[in-house]
């Protein structure tokens, strides 16, 4: 039986959300900021995929802050969409992008923790 990997679930999970959420606002137009968050949400867990096939430590590391940066631009985007009165309210989108940048950023510091030791 292959062992659950949370990570991997979640941001698959939010970028089948995102994609939901940039068709809304493909609908009202709002084309520049869809494709933009279309981009970033979509490729934290495609990073973090990749990262599943690291050839070391510090490959595995790399995609991770890689997919890290994806989520912080994400965060960038949603919030100027929860900010802007003409855009629909991202809803749940932002706290799941908090909880994916946690759990990152734990990934991250104890891998290079492990590095270091």
């Amino acid at each position: 039986m292959e062992k659950r990997n949370e990570i991997l679930e979640l941001s698959f999970d939010f970028a089948l959300k995102i994609i939901e959420y940039t068709e809304i606002l493909e609908e009202k137009r709002k084309y520049v900021i869809a494709r933009q968050l279309l981009k970033s949400g979509t490729s934290i867990g495609s990073n973090i995929r990749e990262a599943q096939n690291a050839h070391s430590r510090k490959d595995f590391v790399a995609k991770c802050i890689i997919a890290m940066k994806e989520a912080d631009e994400t965060e960038y985007w949603l919030m100027l969409c929860l900010r802007s009165k003409s855009y629909p309210d991202p809803e749940s989108l932002l706290p799941e992008v908090l909880s994916l940048k946690k759990i990152l950023s734990k990934i991250i510091a104890s891998n290079i923790k492990n590095m270091k030791s």
